[in-house]
């Protein structure tokens, strides 16, 4: 059920701290931490801690949480110092698009050019 953590689901294990990870920030309703495979010199992933599986779940469902998701990811951007040069927020939806855990996460990317499209 959406909300509710998901046994199976690598990023609710990491709220619930049963799998570790390199953690940056965290508030009330977030967990943002470093990429296991790095894209960009920084690159950290913001996660609600409640579960649902993409960002238009996540709005519909819990749009205050959304927003703190958003807000947490320039905060990310912000104390990684990747905010004065720019940073980029991607949210991938479905495996089409990329995404590879499905709890919806935003990948925070900074520190070298990062133009669109890429290549």
């Amino acid at each position: 059920m959406a909300g509710e953590p998901q046994s199976d689901c690598l990023f609710c294990r990491i709220v619930a701290g049963e799998v570790p990870a390199t953690i940056v920030r965290e508030t009330e309703t977030t967990v943002a931490f470093r990429d296991i495979n790095p894209q960009a010199p920084t690159h950290v992933l913001v996660i609600p801690r409640v579960h649902y599986p993409d960002a238009a779940s996540l709005a519909a469902g819990a749009p205050t949480v959304a927003a703190d998701l958003l807000r947490e990811a320039g905060e990310v951007a912000a104390q990684e110092k990747t905010d004065a040069d720019g940073y980029r927020i991607v949210l991938n939806t479905g495996a089409g698009a990329g995404q590879t855990v499905f709890h919806v996460h935003a990948h925070v990317l900074g520190g070298r050019g990062l133009t669109w499209p890429p290549g």
